[in-house]
């Protein structure tokens, strides 16, 4: 059975499922959650003068995803899961398995939301998808309609 769980938690529907189902997992093993919360690089583009650094910006956003990893420890712990984790910034697939090498993660859990349109689905990629080609161990996606 899983000893360590590392959960990709957005604070979406599908995150909130996932998270769920993560609860499950741990209590069958007695496994370890760690959740982490990729908050994307704060860099913006501004036309043709190129990329420009905004500190709040990347404050405000910070915050937000502080926020959203509290609410998902919070609720572990409403449910009586003791769980550690933090916010990290860059690009999500890179950062989960990055974190699942670091922690020896068994298992990475995630939330998939099935997309409508195909254009959506080229638009904004798979993070689920790239995951299970990079990950370091089991992926386990739990997907929402």
């Amino acid at each position: 059975m899983y000893k360590r769980i590392l959960l990709a938690y957005d604070g979406s529907d599908a995150g909130q499922k996932a998270l769920l189902d993560c609860q499950t997992l741990a209590q069958w093993g007695g496994a370890q959650l760690y959740l982490i919360a990729v908050m994307p690089s704060a860099m913006s583009f501004v036309g043709l003068e190129g990329g420009v650094y905004d500190v709040e910006l990347e404050e405000r956003e910070r915050a937000k995803y502080q926020s959203i990893l509290k609410d998902g420890l919070r609720r572990l712990e409403q449910a009586g899961y003791a769980a550690t984790g933090e916010v990290v910034t860059g690009e999500a697939v890179d950062e989960i398995t990055k974190c699942a090498r670091k922690l020896g993660a068994e298992l990475i859990v995630v939330g998939h939301k099935h997309l409508d349109s195909w254009a959506a689905r080229w638009w904004r990629g798979s993070i689920s998808g790239a995951l299970i080609e990079h990950a370091p161990c089991n992926v386990l996606v739990v997907i929402t309609q």
